[in-house]
């Protein structure tokens, strides 16, 4: 066997190589060139250790010392390695008496494979949570967990976390080229284990501490760590939900969103939040008692900052941990679903905060964001806009969107300001913003990112939804890609909601002057697949409750607001309610309490929620109202031009059945108002707004209304009805029942 290769020798030769001073400098993109085996002349080897605050170090396979090279922390071994394994171990003796022995993390080669990295740097890795972030894996059957991160203009990175004090010069990563990623596998290190990555600059140096943008867990804020977590053992029980869904016709089918705020809806006694697993008995029989058919949560991916309510994210991947765990929002998931309700995420591809530890300049170059900042700021929110030009930010967002999807079960997503993803000047001034290439405001890589994740998800989970938060005369948002669409599902009517709100906000003797808020609406409802919101941006900054935003006394208030819900759950489009809505609270929301839940005792507050509950009944029982939602042929003016008396009536139809609506938007009751209606026989009033079981006055039409040959309103044949006031009334078809002489297909 050759003599050993004299340590002194090798040390002096060490000391001046560039390598190891760039390595003890931390600032070496290849710490694997240092550390670790490598071979030597004459079937030798030197292995290479960073140890700081230790002693000595030994391999105790070889029983041999490794020597530490000039007053560096850097330990050495050269010489004869028969019987040294592939993966050997390394023992320290620490200089505050512990003695430690591990697996050296240095004789572990590359883990991703090369096409996983070249899929993500081209933007067609879909499941990027598979290869990035930190994974618990086995390699040559020594447990560890695997760290993946993108991170290109880096000089070096490095995980640190408890486990190395917080050094980032003790594990530098490997660089796995032009893709940008760096890669470390820690031998011995467990789930729970709580770290970040410390990210060097390679052009201005700048030493930046970040938190893992693909991390499944992260610290409870105000701590930013992420978190390691394995596979998740939860046993789903919704296999017959996800089977329904994928069959389901969505847009023939009724959709009423409750939207809800996780951490105001309910609260402990001592104010603090109930869990995902305390609320979901709570919210389960809650929505099931008022009849939604789904739940759509404000933004469950991690936040920084209670005031944004999750509108501006850190974390793509992670649940927020203010509610548990990520298995308990698969609980809570999972209950909603075998109680047959669906379950939305507002999920925010728009843009993310400046945290410093979250996305922003993450590599200490604009990475996730655009780097011009008339293209890659809002000044409005104070936060920074996705580079959709970038083909690995493709893959990172696309992958969350599949993630929520495929690992927690969500049926849709509501995609959050979609307008400011759109326009490249919105809320920009002249000089603020830049012009595409054809010289126009419209973001392009922003529209072919939408149409992409569009097509992705529609294909990938079959049955789900997207929903767009879009607030602009965009066309053909929720028509295909294939045919010059974004690809949405749906998309929300704001002008719809806006009109709607102004008109209700006018004292009833002035509403007769701005009656095209009412019959303005058709024009353009079938345009777009639209989804009625009454959502939570209509409650708060001084906006007031639904209840606060209407004229009168107390009574006419309680009055105008079920009328709202009428005609919203009437009108065509899908609904959605923010929670309290169903309450009549007096006060907006504020995400620092909880709802008001004691206004159930008081029957004024009692009846508006009962009234949501058999609103949503009808809309559920009566094809009419739901299956052509999107559709010209289910809907028909009876009604629109009665300004004087602020009267709008309606027929909602589908093949085979006719529902007649009509709404008195004055405090004055109109006795024997005449309606067209399309079929003979007897019509019943299915739902009366005013009805004393609401909080009403109870007038109205309880006894059989029998169709006569009058023609009336483009219908064959008529029925006189009292209006009751401010209230809106729901007539419904006996076909069979009494006798009469009109005659006309419905």
């Amino acid at each position: 066997m050759p003599p050993p290769v004299n340590a002194n020798d090798s040390a002096t030769a060490l000391a001046a190589d560039a390598d190891v001073a760039r390595l003890l400098a931390a600032r070496h993109h290849d710490p694997f060139a240092v550390l670790g085996r490598h071979p030597l002349p004459g079937g030798q080897a030197c292995v290479r250790a960073f140890a700081p605050a230790t002693l000595g170090m030994t391999l105790p396979d070889l029983d041999v010392a490794l020597h530490r090279v000039g007053d560096s922390d850097l330990f050495e071994y050269c010489g004869p390695v028969q019987g040294l394994p592939l993966r050997y171990r390394l023992r320290c003796e620490r200089d505050d008496g512990r003695v430690l022995e591990f697996f050296d993390p240095y004789c572990f080669p590359p883990q991703i494979p090369e096409r996983e990295l070249e899929a993500f740097a081209a933007g067609r890795h879909w499941h990027a949570w598979w290869i990035l972030g930190a994974h618990l894996v086995s390699i040559d059957g020594v447990a560890g967990v695997r760290f993946a991160v993108w991170a290109p203009e880096a000089e070096r990175v490095s995980v640190v976390g408890d486990f190395n004090a917080w050094d980032g010069r003790c594990h530098p990563m490997r660089s796995r080229g032009a893709c940008g990623v760096w890669e470390l596998f820690l031998p011995g290190l467990a789930a729970r284990s709580v770290y970040k990555y410390e990210i060097r600059n390679r052009f201005g140096g700048e030493v930046l501490l970040k938190s893992d943008p693909m991390a499944r867990l992260a610290e409870l804020r105000p701590a930013t760590a992420s978190v390691v977590i394995g596979p998740s053992p939860y046993r789903w029980g919704d296999g017959e939900w996800l089977h329904r869904r994928a069959g389901q016709r969505w847009l023939e089918a009724p959709m009423s969103i409750y939207e809800v705020h996780l951490g105001s809806w309910r609260r402990r006694e001592d104010g603090s939040f109930l869990g995902y697993r305390a609320i979901a008995d709570q919210l389960v029989a809650w929505v099931q008692e008022l009849g939604f058919t789904h739940v759509e949560f404000l933004p469950l991916t991690e936040y920084p900052l209670d005031e944004s309510w999750g509108y501006q994210p850190s974390g793509y991947f992670a649940p927020t941990r203010r509610f548990g765990e990520p298995d308990d929002l698969r609980h809570l998931i999972d209950r909603l679903h075998q109680a047959g309700i669906g379950v939305i995420l507002d999920w925010v591809p728009g843009h993310f905060p400046r945290d410093g530890h979250g996305l922003a300049r993450f590599d200490g170059s604009a990475l996730y964001e655009y780097g011009d900042p008339r293209k890659g700021e809002h000044a409005d929110w104070g936060t920074l806009v996705f580079n959709y030009a970038r083909h690995e930010v493709q893959s990172f967002l696309l992958s969350s969107a599949l993630y929520w999807m495929k690992e927690f079960h969500f049926d849709g997503l509501r995609v959050d300001a979609v307008a400011s993803m759109l326009y490249l000047d919105y809320s920009r001034q002249p000089g603020e913003w830049t012009a595409n290439v054809h010289g126009g405001n419209e973001n392009l890589e922003a529209v072919a990112f939408l149409r992409r994740l569009n097509e992705l998800t529609h294909g990938e989970c079959p049955g789900t939804v997207t929903i767009a938060e879009e607030s602009t005369a965009w066309p053909a948002v929720s028509r295909p890609t294939e045919h010059g669409g974004l690809g949405f599902s749906m998309k929300w009517n704001m002008g719809w909601m806006h009109d709607t709100l102004q008109y209700l906000a006018h004292d009833p003797v002035h509403r007769r002057f701005h009656h095209d808020q009412l019959s303005f609406g058709p024009v353009y409802a079938f345009t777009e697949n639209f989804v009625l919101p009454l959502s939570h941006d209509e409650v708060v900054h001084g906006k007031r409750s639904l209840l606060g935003r209407m004229p009168g006394d107390e009574w006419q208030r309680r009055a105008n607001l079920r009328l709202l819900y009428t005609f919203q759950w009437t009108y065509p489009g899908k609904k959605l309610l923010f929670m309290g809505g169903e309450l009549a609270q007096a006060e907006e929301w504020d995400h620092r309490g909880t709802l008001a839940w004691p206004l159930l005792g008081d029957p004024r507050h009692g009846g508006v929620r009962q009234l949501v509950a058999d609103l949503n009944r009808l809309y559920r029982e009566q094809p009419a109202l739901h299956r052509h939602d999107f559709e010209s042929r289910g809907f028909q003016w009876l009604r629109w031009d009665d300004a004087d008396h602020s009267i709008i009536a309606f027929v909602r139809r589908d093949d085979a059945s006719a529902v007649v609506v009509a709404l008195n938007f004055t405090p004055v009751p109109r006795h024997g108002y005449r309606l067209g209606v399309p079929a003979p026989g007897t019509w019943y009033e299915a739902l009366n707004s005013d009805s004393r079981f609401y909080g009403g006055s109870d007038l109205g039409n309880p006894l059989p209304l029998h169709a006569g040959d009058l023609p009336w309103m483009d219908q064959p044949c008529s029925i006189a009805v009292t209006l009751p006031p401010l209230a809106g009334i729901v007539l419904v078809h006996a076909p069979h029942a009494g006798n009469s002489t009109c005659r006309s297909d419905m």
